[in-house]
């Protein structure tokens, strides 16, 4: 098997960085395109006017957006440098997992490779994981990349 196309979600953490190596690790194995994307949650409040509402985090959201163009312009100059096509991809006003999901299917890929922070027990109870809800909610493979 082959991956021709491959989707990196990252965010700012030491676990994205690993996650990318292997993303470049595999680009370069089988000459495949790939896709890094983030995800940016907006609005917090449903039929809420947000931008009257709460100024301060709007304008908080429109920083974080920038940031994340800005690390995912750093990562596509990686995958640029070793020789690996890319492009990126930022979402907003979706939950992480289905938009990774979602992304995955909009740009055909064919492979998901993802951080996870590895959390078990409590932990992954109180905070989740995005990494096993992308795991069973994807209908194409999903390489997850521990610390």
């Amino acid at each position: 098997m082959t991956y021709q196309r491959i989707l990196v979600p990252v965010d700012d953490s030491p676990l994205s960085t690993a996650a990318v190596q292997h993303a470049i690790d595999l680009a370069k194995a089988f000459n495949s395109q790939v896709t890094v994307m983030s995800v940016v949650a907006i609005d917090p409040f449903v039929g809420v006017d947000f931008y009257k509402v709460a100024p301060a985090v709007t304008e908080h959201l429109f920083e974080a957006e920038a940031n994340a163009e800005a690390h995912l312009e750093k990562i596509k100059s990686t995958f640029t440098e070793n020789g690996i096509e890319a492009n990126i991809k930022i979402i907003r006003e979706e939950p992480t997992a289905s938009g990774i999901v979602n992304v995955a299917d909009e740009v055909n890929a064919d492979l998901i490779v993802m951080g996870s922070h590895g959390r078990s027990g409590l932990k992954k109870l109180v905070l989740g994981s995005v990494a096993q809800k992308v795991l069973s909610e994807s209908p194409i493979p999903v390489l997850i990349v521990k610390a």
